[in-house]
């Protein structure tokens, strides 16, 4: 089947104390004075993955695991230091909450610049607008500048025009995160919509939850390195959260299956001593003779 992205043992390398870090007059002092040092830092190194038309890809791993500068190499803006990415479509791409937009440009006159960004003409914009503005809950709020909405609400607006101009491809950097939990649900539920019509998506989140829902492959980084690509986003979520807890970053397919079994039996280890602590709590109201809290507490506990 013919894929929408891949990338290629991608590596990506920051260079720190060169002469663009430190100006041309400080780099040619140290030169004199033999205390020059450059430093590297590969923020990603050999990252591969394909996705095909339609899937959706949740990469997770702790801050500073070199998610975001991945999203970056996808959507073109930085290239690989070594390695390569394939992208086949339209990209709309959010990785900063506040990327192509002017604070002192309306919320309709930004809503023009960013479609005009994303490479879309003004009467395709004139048939889109009313429907972005209506999505994103902005009606009231057309004429007031950018920098004075909330990030709730520019978060909205930037999620709103990404989906609603029909890219191939839509990247989302830790965007659904933001806002109230209504339009959470409603971003959600519109994501889901757009992967049926065979939009390809990525998305970054701390959301454990949004990564388990949403996505059909999964990506996981540690440190730049990646720890595995697989379509099993149960187990390698599973492993993940019991990495969150541990600490312990896994070596291979053998100890995420071992780290995904035991987070589950620490699931259910916390659900029994739960029901346990809810069981006694009921028992001591009834020695106690309390018996409409005991009624209570056995109608929450039995979930009627």
């Amino acid at each position: 089947m013919a894929y929408a992205i891949r990338a290629n043992k991608v590596s990506i390398r920051y260079m720190t104390g060169d002469f663009k870090d430190i100006g041309l007059k400080e780099y040619f002092m140290r030169r004199l004075t033999n205390n020059y040092q450059v430093r590297e830092f590969w923020a990603d190194r050999n990252v591969s993955f394909t996705l095909e038309p339609g899937d959706m890809l949740g990469i997770i791993g702790a801050n500073g695991a070199g998610k975001s500068t991945l999203l970056k190499a996808v959507s073109g803006i930085m290239v690989p230091t070594e390695g390569w990415v394939d992208v086949r479509g339209k990209i709309a791409a959010l990785l900063e909450l506040a990327s192509g937009f002017d604070g002192d440009l309306t919320v309709r006159e930004n809503a023009y610049l960013r479609g005009a960004l994303l490479g879309y003409t003004r009467e395709f914009m004139d048939r889109k607008y009313d429907e972005i503005i209506a999505f994103a809950e902005l009606q009231d709020f057309q004429e007031r500048r950018f920098k004075q909405l909330s990030s709730g609400m520019k978060s909205r607006l930037a999620f709103s025009i990404a989906c609603l101009v029909e890219p191939d491809i839509l990247i989302l950097d830790e965007v659904l995160s933001v806002g109230d939990g209504a339009f959470r649900k409603k971003s959600e539920a519109k994501m889901k919509d757009i992967l049926k019509s065979g939009v390809t998506g990525i998305l970054v989140s701390h959301s454990i939850g949004q990564i388990r829902g949403m996505s059909s492959k999964v990506l996981w980084l540690d440190k730049g390195r990646q720890i595995c690509f697989s379509s099993e986003v149960k187990k390698t979520c599973d492993a993940y959260e019991e990495f969150l807890i541990t600490k312990k970053a896994p070596s291979g397919q053998k100890d995420i299956d071992r780290m995904a079994a035991e987070f589950q039996e620490r699931k259910a280890r916390e659900k029994a001593e739960k029901e346990r602590s809810e069981q006694e709590k009921i028992l001591e109201m009834l020695r106690t003779a309390d018996r409409n809290a005991a009624e209570a507490a056995v109608r929450d506990f039995l979930g009627v």
